[in-house]
């Protein structure tokens, strides 16, 4: 990705969260592949501007960015001299040893440690758990929803695959027991936590384990009433729209929901009917509309105060 998330956004590096939100947005809804498929160009710039997104969407990542602790890609960057700093430092008891001169090499200190601590004749072996590693890993909304196996490069270039769970959540973290860095004297490797964000979905959104749906119908359906085809996450289902459904009304779909963690159930996804008048009335609706009014007034306002 570029080395720079605000570029791929659009936008310049004092932006607020709510505007880096509405840049990510815009370039999902213009350039997600399930929108333009084959458009590689498109692709690739959704692609940045997902990864931009995953890494400015948190201000304490995107501050992270900001003091130059993490790269573009979230990995951390290593730290310069923290050995010296540390030898240097006041108070540092084999400082005043090294300025003489007395070791040659890193093996004369950790010797010289021991001896300190555990005195003449007595040998104690120094053991430690390796470092964590914290990575980040942007998944599809259906690869959340049902789970997936994906890999992920380390900074060496190695491998891992990274099992998702059924339903994972936006800012869960997983652990990789032992894939962290190796340990000191034996001791056992650190993990690799990786911290999962869920790409937006051009049609649908989650709250828990319901999936939510804005259903766009036509003015003769809202009317009529019908049968009106309705994406979900296992395929487009009939969904029976009852005569009269005004803006607003929201159907339940029991079971089509994302699958309870834990469990077999699974939650439901909720369609959120919104009317869409045509793009333009003529003068059959036009004078339709005038005449039924004379003799069907209502007023749906009755009761807010004025």
């Amino acid at each position: 990705m570029s080395t720079d998330p605000y570029a791929a956004l659009g936008l310049s590096r004092n932006a607020s969260q709510d505007e880096i939100k509405k840049a990510y947005r815009k370039i999902a809804k213009e350039c997600h592949p399930d929108l333009k498929p084959g458009d590689a160009t498109a692709e690739a710039r959704f692609k940045a501007a997902a990864a931009a997104y995953d890494l400015l969407k948190d201000p304490e990542t995107r501050a992270r960015f900001d003091r130059g602790e993490i790269d573009a890609s979230g990995q951390e960057k290593p730290q310069q001299q923290y050995y010296r700093s540390h030898s240097e430092a006041a108070g540092n008891p084999y400082r005043r040893a090294q300025a003489q001169g007395e070791y040659e090499d890193m093996s004369d200190i950790f010797a010289e440690f021991m001896r300190r601590q555990g005195g003449a004749g007595r040998t104690h072996e120094y053991r430690a758990p390796g470092q964590d590693r914290r990575y980040a890993m942007q998944i599809s909304f259906l690869d959340a929803v049902f789970g997936a196996t994906k890999p992920i490069t380390l900074p060496g270039g190695d491998r891992l695959e990274v099992s998702i769970p059924v339903g994972v959540a936006d800012g869960q973290t997983i652990r990789l027991r032992g894939k962290g860095d190796p340990g000191f004297g034996g001791g056992p490797a650190g993990d690799a936590l990786v911290t999962i964000s869920v790409a937006p979905h051009p049609v649908f959104r989650r709250d828990g384990d319901d999936i939510q749906l804005t259903l766009p119908i036509t003015l003769d359906e809202a009317v009529l009433g019908g049968k009106v085809a309705t994406p979900t996450i296992d395929g487009p289902v009939a969904v029976t729209i009852p005569p009269g459904t005004s803006s607003g009304k929201t159907l339940r779909l029991k079971g089509k929901g994302v699958r309870q963690r834990g469990g077999t159930g699974r939650g439901d996804q909720l369609v959120e009917i919104t009317i869409i008048m045509p793009d333009r009335v003529d003068d059959r609706l036009r004078d339709f509309m005038e005449n039924w009014r004379k003799s069907h007034s209502y007023n749906p306002r009755k009761g807010m105060p004025t």
